[in-house]
């Protein structure tokens, strides 16, 4: 227990910088989710075509291997383009943007699919009478759209969060010091490795029982007057 104590404020800062890659990811995943359930929903079939081919991309290609190669292949690539053109000097990509882009990018295309549903469960005669009243499309979306488009998505948005805050251990191969990897620093220096990791699962259930409580309060925040069979 004492060695525990004593590793403490990595375990903790390792737990921050966790929490940090969550929010950070889960952010550019609304926005990219947004676009992409746009794009699909979209008459142009240009814009549908991208929609498809993101998700599809995502579907195929395992989190770790866009991870390494954003962060490896993304570098030299853009290095690669800077040196070509002369427009930039030397980029590099640190293991936190990395992660944050990558786990983005990748729940971003299952963030599509949440709003895209969402967005067809909206009983289309809403939308058509607020137009009807002389609402601008802006105000349609503020007033009718995106209360129930939240409403409707909030329930695979928070399996979306769970599953992409435990995906967040992954950017520890990366060399980024979150819980992962920090428990397992501790762990392994002290031989005491099943300890750090049972440290580190605590962890994360106190994420997920503090997510679910917030998850809870935004559901009950927008079916406030909403009746349930």
């Amino acid at each position: 227990m004492d060695t525990v104590i004593a590793y403490m404020p990595n375990i903790i800062d390792g737990a921050l910088t966790t929490i940090a890659v969550a929010l950070g990811s889960v952010a550019l995943s609304v926005v990219l989710g947004l676009l992409g359930a746009w794009a699909k929903l979209s008459k142009s079939r240009v814009a549908q075509g991208t929609g498809e081919a993101y998700t599809t991309l995502i579907r195929g290609v395992p989190d770790l291997v866009l991870m390494l190669l954003l962060f490896f292949g993304g570098q030299t690539l853009l290095n690669q383009i800077g040196d070509a053109t002369g427009w930039w000097d030397y980029i590099e990509i640190n293991q936190y943007t990395a992660g944050v882009l990558t786990i983005g990018f990748i729940f971003g295309a299952y963030m599509t699919e949440t709003f895209r549903g969402a967005y067809l469960a909206i009983p289309r005669g809403q939308v058509e009478a607020a137009i009807a009243c002389g609402m601008s499309p802006a105000l349609v979306f503020i007033r009718v759209v995106w209360p129930q488009l939240v409403r409707y998505a909030l329930p695979s948005f928070g399996n979306n969060w769970l599953v992409l805050l435990k995906t967040t251990a992954l950017v520890s191969v990366l060399g980024l010091q979150e819980l992962v990897y920090n428990s397992f620093t501790a762990g392994r220096s002290t031989r005491q490795l099943f300890t750090f990791m049972f440290v580190a699962l605590i962890i994360y259930l106190v994420l997920t029982a503090v997510s679910d409580v917030g998850l809870r309060w935004l559901d009950r925040r927008y079916n406030v007057g909403v009746r349930r069979s």
